[in-house]
């Protein structure tokens, strides 16, 4: 693709668009980048799952699979729901109150929440918190996207359930006019994804430790430290492993957790039979409210624990992109909901004859006959949905990589043939690190599932606020509708976080710790960039500036072929002139390059390098643009070949008809001529120097900023150029 099948003309707000370098994709393919609008002819979203017309057979094969990757945090939390509530000699009545509260939280939340209308609100068929972020920056200028407004690509845009008019909203223009309040919805949107890391580090911890606290019920003698040592070498051998990726044993995860899915029901029903078969009448809401009318305080401060009934529901959303929605739809409405509500039912009706086992509440409801068998199962799928969980973690890292939200970090693809499974070593080590810290210092699993409850309550909560923006702003959702809806879950979730917070001092703070320190590291990394690119912006080098430094009789042209590295597209990076001024020389065939991440999973291959003549002899542009679930390394495949093929295609394809430079033959000779003479990458490594201009905040945050730019991987190995290859230009640029 060429820059000449692409029209351009100039952005409403050229102040606004002066800072942007992000790429959007409109419905038609437009492509928006900085303060030029790109049409290109062919949409560059892969399309999701859902846009594709599949039948039963394969939605049923898609929602089997779910069970291994999606569902593995939610359908295992039995295992440590009743362990992690500070219940006081609990009475029946007691027990009821608080399956119901379950059962209404499972309903609502899981359901009606997550199941009928989060799944809806997709992001070219991606999910979770920062989707719903990225969705309302295509409507509103807001956060990092401050080009002109542009409709979505995504499916859920196509279809407004409520075929409003795309009027702007007045909340929509507040956005747009407050500085404030957009940098507050991205940090919520930042510490949505950061707690989303935090529950990678949590699930792993409290699942494998309920599963091995099993070993004691047979053997009283086995002290909970040599559980917790357990523990800990399990999880450190699953953290050495994840270098091998999962393709090998992936195959087993959604068989392991469909015989948990299954065999946990059963004994349930067993429980219900034999202990307390009326038990479903707690399903009537009297009980809920009887119970806290009856315990007060201590009623509310239990649903610290009951509020792990939900956990891993907003993997439901989160994991989007891997299946679609009726696969996922269909295997929580059919098998996860049920088997939680059996299950619980269960455990329950043992604990009403039972009631000072609820400590144990797993373990000792199972009938003696299938203990060790489900003991087995129970271990087997605490480690698959701890996999999951490192999994997703991963992914969400890569995907903050690629966005320039999180410092850059290896990741490496584990699988030839699965995009989405990656591995990072750096982030894995502190994973591992973290993951064994929790179990060994917080061994008691209340503590950390008071932990693991901040994480759970404070995601949902999020995902309900952006998700009530994207009602109002772009569904255009009734108000009525949109005030039901914000004050059910609202309400709800906000009781659930009140609580989960007076747990703060008892393993709370873990999560909060975790989650706002990823979040400010995020934060400083994505402002330090943005401040970068619109210095750039502000002292880009223009064609003529260009010409004018390439005529100073010391400038000498070099044999070679440079691809030469710059932030902005519409001019050339600042760090050009320096190189030229300095330098005194430039390559003969220099392809000025420039990467950009499209707000969308993936770019079609023919899609991907987009070039232009620029002008001057031996200059051109080129465009590299990947999805955010696009691969960043551009090692398997030859780049320079790639570039070049498209560069000599366009050259006789599209000749220079206003200004011939020379014949299209030359052109391409000399294009080999500088290939075969060597190829080089050159990219800029700028530091911030404060002015005595620059305000305390810029001063705190830049300062971090560099602390993060001098410890992570620097941009070339990323893209998996050769060492050799790399020259890293200096430059220091005033802040």
């Amino acid at each position: 693709m060429s820059f000449s099948d692409m029209d351009r003309q100039k952005s409403d707000n050229e102040s606004a668009a002066a800072a942007d370098v992000v790429v959007l994709v409109n419905r038609n393919g437009a492509v928006n980048a900085g303060n030029h609008l790109l049409d290109v002819n062919h949409s560059t979203a892969s399309s999701p799952l859902d846009n594709r017309v599949i039948g039963l057979k394969e939605n049923l094969v898609l929602a089997f699979k779910t069970l291994g990757v999606v569902f593995g945090g939610l359908v295992t939390s039995p295992l440590y729901v009743y362990p992690s509530m500070p219940l006081k000699s609990p009475t029946e009545d007691d027990y009821l109150g608080i399956y119901s509260i379950m059962f209404w939280t499972l309903s609502l939340i899981g359901v009606v929440k997550y199941a009928s209308i989060a799944l809806k609100a997709d992001d070219q068929g991606e999910g979770g918190t920062f989707a719903l972020y990225s969705l309302l920056c295509r409507h509103i200028n807001i956060g990092i996207h401050t080009s002109k407004q542009m409709e979505s690509n995504s499916s859920l845009l196509s279809t407004n359930p409520f075929g409003e008019s795309d009027r702007q909203s007045r909340l929509g223009k507040f956005f747009e006019r407050s500085l404030v309040s957009r940098r507050v919805l991205l940090f919520v949107a930042i510490l949505g994804m950061s707690m989303l890391i935090g529950d990678g580090i949590l699930t792993p911890a409290i699942s494998v430790l309920s599963a091995m606290d099993g070993i004691r019920a047979p053997f009283p003698s086995v002290s909970k430290t040599w559980v917790e040592a357990l523990s800990a070498f399990t999880l450190i051998l699953l953290f050495l492993l994840q270098r091998f990726g999962t393709s090998r044993v992936s195959f087993l995860f959604s068989p392991i957790m469909g015989a948990w899915t299954l065999f946990t029901p059963m004994v349930g029903i067993y429980s219900i039979i034999k202990h307390y078969p009326s038990i479903f009448k707690a399903i009537s809401p009297h009980y809920l409210f009887s119970y806290f009318l009856r315990n007060g305080k201590e009623g509310w401060l239990a649903l610290g624990g009951t509020v792990l009934c939900i956990t891993g529901s907003e993997a439901m959303f989160a994991d989007l992109g891997h299946f679609n929605r009726s696969s996922i739809q269909i295997a929580f409405l059919f098998a996860i909901y049920p088997s939680l509500v059996l299950t619980y039912a269960g455990q329950t009706a043992y604990l009403i004859r039972h009631p000072n086992d609820h400590d144990d509440g797993f373990y000792k409801f199972i009938p003696s006959a299938v203990y060790w068998p489900l003991f087995a199962i129970a271990t087997l799928a605490a480690i698959v949905a701890s996999q999951s969980l490192i999994s997703a973690t991963f992914s969400v890292i890569k995907q903050s990589v690629v966005l320039d939200y999180f410092p850059r970090v290896k990741v490496v693809h584990t699988s030839p043939s699965k995009e989405g499974e990656v591995y990072s070593p750096e982030v894995n080590f502190i994973l591992m690190i973290l993951c064994v810290a929790v179990i060994l210092i917080f061994g008691d699993g209340k503590d950390i599932g008071n932990a693991f409850g901040v994480v759970v309550s404070m995601v949902m909560l999020i995902t309900t606020i952006l998700l009530t923006l994207v009602m109002i702003i772009i569904w255009r959702t009734p108000p009525i509708l949109t005030a039901l809806y914000f004050i059910t879950f609202f309400v709800m979730e906000g009781v659930y976080v009140s609580a989960v917070f007076t747990k703060i001092p008892e393993g709370g703070w873990i999560p909060f710790a975790i989650s706002f320190i990823l979040a400010f590291i995020m934060f400083g990394w994505f402002y330090g960039r943005q401040r970068k690119i619109e210095y750039e912006v502000t002292h880009k080098i223009d064609l003529d500036r260009l010409n004018l430094l390439l005529s100073d009789p010391g400038v000498h042209r070099v044999p070679g072929l440079c691809f030469f590295y710059t932030n902005i597209q519409d001019g050339l990076s600042p760090i050009l002139g320096h190189y030229i001024k300095n330098m005194k020389s430039l390559h003969k065939v220099t392809i000025f390059t420039t990467l950009r991440y499209l707000l969308v999973p993936k770019v079609a291959p023919h899609e991907r390098i987009v070039v232009k003549k620029l002008g001057l002899k031996g200059m051109y542009r080129c465009i590299m643009q990947y999805g955010y679930a696009d691969s960043l390394c551009l090692e398997g495949y030859d780049f320079v070949t790639q570039v070049t093929d498209v560069l000599r295609d366009h050259i006789s394809n599209c000749p220079d008809e206003e200004a011939l430079i020379s014949s299209d033959d030359d052109e391409i000779s000399d294009l080999e001529d500088a290939k075969l003479a060597g190829v080089v990458h050159v990219h800029g490594k700028t530091r911030f120097l404060m002015g005595k201009k620059c305000s305390w905040f810029d001063r705190i945050m830049l300062a971090f900023y560099e602390v993060l730019h001098s410890n992570c991987r620097p941009a070339l190995p990323a893209l998996c150029v050769p060492p050799p290859q790399r020259i890293e230009v200096g430059m220091l640029y005033e802040a």
